[in-house]
C-alpha cells in the first residue's frame, strides 16, 4: 500500500516537471511557444504558424485592488509620433480606457522613460474596475522595463510605478453598516 502511494507520487512530480517543460499550443489558436532562460531573464517566444516569424518578448504582472494585468514587452524600430502602440485586450488602449486620465495612468511609465515609441505593449487584464486596471497596467508595464533595462528601475521606482499599490476596501464587520461606520447611537 505504502509502495503504491509512493508511485502515485512520483507520477504524479512527473507529470507536473512535464507540465512546466512543455507549453502546449491548441489547434484553434496557431501560435507556438517556448520559454528561453538567458542568464537572470526568462525570455519568451512566440512563432506565428502563418508567418512563421518568431517575436521575442518579455512578460510581467501589475496588480492594483482585485484587477490583475499581465504585460508583454516587445522591441520594435522607434517611430515618429508621441502615440505608444499599447494593445489592452486586443483593443487599442485608447479605446479601451476612454478618458485622457486612464490613457494617460496606461502609459506613465513609458512615458516617463521617453520612451513611448521604442516599445510594443500587449497587456491581458481581468479584474477590478477600469481605474484599477489602467494602475495595473502601468505597474505590469513597469515591471517588465526592469526587466528589459535594471537601468530603468531608479527612474521608476522614483516615481512610485514599481511598488504595488496595497490600498484596497477594508471588509466589512458584524454589528457595523461598514468597515468601520457604526450604526446611530441611541440614548433611549
Amino acid at each position: 500500500m505504502e509502495k503504491e502511494k509512493k508511485a502515485k507520487t512520483k507520477k504524479s512530480v512527473i507529470r507536473k516537471k512535464e507540465t512546466v517543460e512543455k507549453i502546449e499550443s491548441s489547434d484553434l489558436v496557431a501560435v507556438e511557444s517556448s520559454i528561453v532562460k538567458t542568464d537572470d531573464m526568462i525570455e519568451f517566444e512566440e512563432a506565428d504558424a502563418k508567418t512563421k516569424k518568431i517575436k521575442k518578448y518579455l512578460e510581467a504582472v501589475g496588480r492594483r485592488k482585485t484587477a490583475i494585468a499581465r504585460v508583454r514587452l516587445l522591441t520594435i524600430k522607434p517611430f515618429d509620433g508621441d502615440e505608444g502602440k499599447i494593445t489592452v485586450n486586443e483593443k487599442f488602449y485608447k479605446e479601451y480606457f476612454p478618458t485622457l486620465a486612464l490613457q494617460q495612468i496606461a502609459e506613465a511609465s513609458l512615458r516617463r522613460l521617453k520612451s513611448l515609441n521604442r516599445f510594443e505593449v500587449v497587456a491581458k487584464v481581468r479584474g477590478g474596475g477600469i481605474q484599477a486596471q489602467a494602475e495595473a497596467v502601468r505597474h505590469g508595464l513597469a515591471r517588465v522595463l526592469v526587466l528589459f533595462n535594471q537601468d530603468f528601475r531608479k527612474k521608476l521606482k522614483k516615481a512610485g510605478y514599481i511598488k504595488r499599490d496595497p490600498r484596497a476596501k477594508e471588509r466589512r464587520k458584524y454589528g457595523l453598516k461598514k468597515a468601520r461606520k457604526a450604526p446611530q447611537w441611541q440614548k433611549r
